[in-house]
């Protein structure tokens, strides 16, 4: 009787997918935030579109810039800790040989084996000094070994998204006269970005695409909302 194979689908995305999933979220938001937020203030002016632009303009760059780096921070600094944490473990598995078996047994004891069973495949893991740190960092401490590069790689991601996300909400006002048109035009290709953008990332997630969206698109507004409102507020 033929039987159906079986397909377990698993989200198993890169670090370089979060990367863009960062930079993307916070370029579509703070410079839509911003644009409006500047609208509200300088709608009367001759020259408002050309405020607009300039201080979106300015923004992105020193947003890509600091998300880049932060960025490269967070994956450099998991580097070092991978570094730090491995090199504790080689010196224990000289130092405290006993101690380490024992917490390489206990792993396996908390999986329900007796002592009997696990007892060869400790003696195995063991036995081999590099099989047996890399045991450690994965199953006590729950460290996997990083990306070569990385860090660099993970700056130039997120600050790339966060250009391209941060130019959707400002391309209307590099074409529009009027300042007010502009920020219509902002909300609508705006919005729809955000909204395409939580879809894709829902999916990728496995939680309901429509969700996703709706979660993006109600969070990118209300940012929106609150800097125009508020600079209208104080002008």
């Amino acid at each position: 009787m033929p039987t159906a194979t079986h397909v377990e689908s698993h989200f198993t995305a890169s670090a370089s997918v979060r990367d863009v999933v960062i930079g993307m979220a916070d370029g579509l938001t703070v410079p839509f935030a911003l644009a409006a937020g500047i609208t509200g203030a300088v709608a009367a002016s001759a020259n408002a579109t050309r405020l607009v632009v300039t201080a979106g303009l300015a923004e992105i760059a020193a947003g890509s810039i600091a998300m880049g780096l932060g960025g490269y921070l967070a994956a450099k600094t998991d580097s070092e800790h991978y570094a730090s944490e491995r090199e504790r473990e080689i010196r224990e598995t000289v130092e405290l040989p006993d101690v380490e078996t024992e917490e390489v047994a206990k792993v396996f004891r908390e999986y329900g084996l007796s002592d009997m069973q696990m007892a060869p495949v400790v003696q195995a893991i063991c036995g081999n000094q590099k099989n047996w740190v890399d045991f450690m960092m994965r199953f006590e401490l729950g460290l996997e070994p990083p990306e070569p590069g990385r860090a660099s790689r993970s700056a130039v991601t997120i600050a790339v998204s966060y250009v391209v996300g941060g130019l959707i909400p400002l391309a209307p006002y590099m074409s529009l006269a009027n300042v007010i048109s502009a920020l219509w035009f902002s909300v609508a290709i705006t919005l729809l970005a955000l909204a395409v953008f939580g879809f894709v990332k829902s999916r990728f997630t496995d939680i309901s695409p429509w969700k996703g969206a709706f979660q993006t698109v109600v969070t990118g507004g209300i940012a929106a909302a609150a800097a125009f409102g508020l600079a209208r507020l104080v002008s």
